[in-house]
């Protein structure tokens, strides 16, 4: 293995001067004002942000969350010159099926942590040991501590490719892979560029090939069910109302965006706790959901490697790209669609091989942080047959 493919072990270690320099900021916080009888259709109110910010600045400890995560074996390597780090862990069941997993935005390899001890040691957490399996879970390129990028052109595509070289150099030549959000975009771009070596795909939280381009025909109006129909709703709602903004501005002027969210701590809190908000589907503001200090150490990953502005040049990439990879996926497909996904499978099987689809009436975006135990089991059973 050469010195480019060397795999190294990571650890995280921030000095204190930056822990510092947050705080700081955090108490020098140049608040807005808010106009009297407004609420969340604005945005994320006043008052739950000072509050949220003050829990950041006064009682959140991050070496506590630091060591927590450095309990995970992590890694890093370099792929198509761009640094990739990962998590890695094994399992303790012989034959242990090795399984990538990919997050998406504004998530980081936060959104795992309570998936990896029931996926790689079932026997431990009350399920069959024949289910286990080993995990990678890299952090997107220009995501976390794999950023930022130096160079455009890190699309979805790319980054299957360099998952796929990730998983050839732990020496996998079979596993499978679940995503979502990006992930559900890189997932079965695996399958298109890897598909001698991927047993399966598992994907929720989709759309891109699982949603109508542009209105959708009167046939196929007809033939949605009426839970299809909610989904349609909800999806046009979405990409036609305010909703989308952040879309908008990612995928069109990522660097002006970036000034702000570098700069300000609560800028980056704000922006990131705004689609924890919205895209959850648990009662609750997001923080009583996922949990006040899970919710910050994902914004942590963000604001301590600066990588707000790379994560987000992941929508400039690759819609300007103009190279969605809407080849057919022959790889078997599961697809589980949780209270708040879109996904339709009727538009899902024209491009995709699925053998296996669930819908829940629970869960949200984040399932693996939201509803860490259906999504667990949903991709066992999956992968069971597959093995």
């Amino acid at each position: 293995m050469s010195s480019q493919q060397t795999i190294r072990q990571f650890r995280i270690e921030i000095p204190q001067a930056q822990l510092d320099d947050l705080t700081d900021r955090l108490a020098r916080t140049r608040w807005p004002d808010e106009l009297p009888g407004t609420g969340r259709e604005r945005g994320v109110p006043l008052g739950y942000m000072r509050e949220l910010a003050g829990y950041w600045q006064h009682s959140y400890d991050w070496r506590k969350h630091e060591a927590q995560l450095n309990d995970i074996p992590q890694f890093t390597t370099t792929i198509d010159g761009q640094q990739i780090h990962f998590l890695h862990v094994r399992s303790p069941e012989p034959g242990a099926l090795p399984l990538l997993l990919s997050h998406g935005w504004p998530g980081s390899v936060v959104e795992f942590l309570d998936v990896i001890g029931p996926l790689t040691d079932p026997r431990g957490h009350g399920g069959d040991p024949a289910d286990a399996f080993e995990v990678v879970i890299p952090s997107l390129p220009g995501f976390g501590f794999s950023g930022p990028t130096s160079e455009p052109g890190w699309t979805t595509q790319r980054i299957a490719l360099a998952f796929a070289e990730l998983m050839h150099r732990l020496g996998y030549d079979r596993y499978g892979a679940q995503g979502g959000d990006w992930g559900a975009f890189i997932t079965p771009e695996l399958g298109r560029v890897d598909a001698d070596h991927v047993v399966g795909l598992h994907l929720n939280a989709a759309t891109m090939g699982f949603i109508p381009f542009g209105p959708p025909s009167p046939d196929d109006l007809a033939a949605l069910t009426d839970a299809e129909k909610e989904r349609l709703g909800r999806l046009q709602a979405s990409t036609g109302g305010p909703g989308n903004g952040y879309f908008e501005i990612q995928a069109q002027r990522p660097q002006t965006l970036s000034y702000g969210l570098t700069d300000s701590p609560v800028g980056q809190l704000a922006w990131i706790v705004e689609k924890f908000s919205e895209w959850s589907h648990g009662p609750g503001l997001p923080d009583e959901v996922f949990g006040r200090d899970r919710l910050l150490t994902n914004v942590m990953l963000y604001w301590l490697t600066a990588t707000a502005h790379s994560s987000a040049r992941l929508y400039y990439e690759t819609m300007h790209a103009r190279s969605f990879g809407m080849a057919p996926v022959p790889v078997p497909t599961g697809v589980a669609v949780f209270a708040e996904d879109y996904a339709i499978r009727r538009y899902g099987e024209r491009g995709h091989n699925i053998v296996a689809w669930s819908e829940f009436d629970t869960g949200g975006h984040f399932a693996a942080m939201e509803v860490p135990g259906l999504l667990t089991a949903d991709v066992r059973e999956f992968f069971r047959g597959l093995r």
